[in-house]
């Protein structure tokens, strides 16, 4: 393993009381995967935001409270969506294996 941190992003300095943040990692065969895209898209599936992972394979978002689909593409992966409940207050820990 590369020693790469579980999970998403630092938290520090993130007023988590305050927001909805869903956040995670992506990796493949236990390494993570940087340079791949999540795509945050609403109840309705429509596309609302993208964001690129770090060279650590952790993304972040800060959305609504309520039901969301990510979306993940990745090179040489086949696409894969993980359905997640975001609420204000706390984070949505999200692990996507491609």
């Amino acid at each position: 393993m590369c020693g790469a941190i579980k999970g998403g992003p630092s938290l520090e300095g993130v007023d988590v009381a305050n927001q909805a943040v869903i956040q995670g990692i992506v990796t493949r065969d236990d390494e993570p995967v940087g340079n791949a895209y999540v795509r945050l898209l609403d109840a309705g599936g429509e596309f609302t935001a993208e964001v690129p992972t770090s060279a650590t394979g952790q993304f972040r978002f800060f959305a609504a409270p309520g039901s969301w689909t990510l979306r993940t593409l990745a090179p040489r992966a086949e696409v894969v969506e993980r359905k997640v409940v975001a609420q204000k207050g706390s984070v949505a820990e999200v692990a996507v294996a491609v």
